[in-house]
C-alpha cells in the first residue's frame, strides 16, 4: 500500500502558502467580498488562496487532477486534490477566527474516489490537523512537532457532546424534530460550525457532529482525519466517506444512534 507521506508533506507546504495568503488579508479593511450565485460569500482571499494552491500543484503534481470550490475541476486521472481555500468564509469576512484551509488528496477506488491525505489548517486559531491513510491522525505546528489524535470512548448519549453548525438546514430538510430530540438526549450541544467540530471529534473533545448539506470540498479532508483518529465518518444515509452531500461523524460507538435520530422525519 502506498504510504502517501510525500503527498502529506506536499499538503503541508500547500497549507503553509495558503496560511500566509489568508492571514495577510484577514481583517483587512479593504477586503473585497462578493456574493456567488448560490448566495454564499466569496472573498478575494478565497480566490487568491485557491490560485496559489493550484499553482503549486501544477508544478509539483502535474499529472494529478484538482477540484476546488472556487474554480471547479481541472484535469483527470486516478488522483484528485480537493481544495476548500477558506472553509468558514462568513466567519473570515466578519473577523471571526474560526476558518481554515482544507486540502485533501483523493484516489480512485472501487467505491469511487476516497480521501487518502487530509490537512486542515486554521492559522487564526494557531491550529493544524492532518492524516494520511494508514498512518493515523495528528495535530500540531508541523510534521515534526505533533501529537497523535484519538476519538473519545464515550458510549452513552447522556454523556456525549454533540456539535453542529446551525438549525436552519435541519428544518429545511424536515429533520429538525429528530435533531432536537437528539439535543435533549445528549449531555451537551454546541454550534461550533464548519471544520472545527470534526477536528474536535478526532481529538476526542467532542463525541459526534453532523451537518445536513455540504459539498465534497467541505468534507474530504475532515473524513480522512476523523477515520484515521479511529472515528466514523458517513453521510446521513450511512454511506462511508464524503459523498452523500451531508455528513455525520462520531467516535464510532455512538454512530448508529446519531444517524437514527437525524433520520427521523415528521
Amino acid at each position: 500500500m502506498p504510504d502517501y507521506l510525500d503527498d502529506l508533506r506536499l499538503a503541508h507546504v500547500l497549507a503553509d502558502a495558503a496560511d500566509a495568503a489568508t492571514t495577510d488579508r484577514f481583517k483587512a479593511l479593504d477586503l473585497k467580498v462578493e456574493t456567488k450565485p448560490d448566495m454564499t460569500p466569496v472573498s478575494e482571499a478565497d480566490r487568491a488562496a485557491e490560485e496559489l494552491i493550484r499553482g503549486h500543484l501544477q508544478r509539483a503534481r502535474p499529472r494529478d487532477a484538482i477540484l476546488g470550490e472556487e474554480y471547479g475541476v481541472e484535469g483527470t486521472g486516478p488522483r484528485r486534490w480537493v481544495i476548500d481555500p477558506i472553509d468558514g468564509t462568513k466567519n473570515y469576512v466578519r473577523g471571526v477566527p474560526v476558518w481554515a484551509t482544507l486540502i485533501s488528496l483523493m484516489e480512485a477506488s472501487e467505491g469511487g474516489y476516497q480521501p487518502v491525505v487530509g490537512v486542515v489548517s486554521a492559522p487564526a486559531l494557531g491550529r493544524r490537523w492532518w492524516a494520511a491513510k494508514g498512518h493515523g491522525a495528528f495535530s500540531g505546528r508541523s510534521l515534526t512537532s505533533a501529537s497523535r489524535m484519538h476519538v473519545s470512548r464515550v458510549a452513552k448519549l447522556s454523556d456525549a457532546s454533540f456539535a453542529y453548525s446551525s438549525l436552519s438546514g435541519w428544518e429545511e430538510q424536515g429533520r429538525l424534530n429528530g435533531f432536537l430530540d437528539l439535543g435533549r438526549e445528549v449531555w451537551r450541544t454546541r454550534a461550533y460550525g464548519d471544520f472545527w467540530p470534526y477536528m474536535m471529534v478526532a481529538e476526542g473533545s467532542v463525541d459526534m457532529c453532523a451537518e445536513p448539506e455540504l459539498s465534497l470540498w467541505d468534507m474530504a479532508a475532515n473524513a480522512i482525519i476523523v477515520t484515521e483518529a479511529g472515528g466514523t465518518f458517513t453521510g446521513l444515509d450511512g454511506r462511508p466517506g464524503p459523498h452523500s452531500g451531508n455528513a455525520a461523524a462520531s467516535n464510532g460507538l455512538l454512530h448508529d444512534e446519531l444517524l437514527a435520530y437525524l433520520n427521523q422525519r415528521f
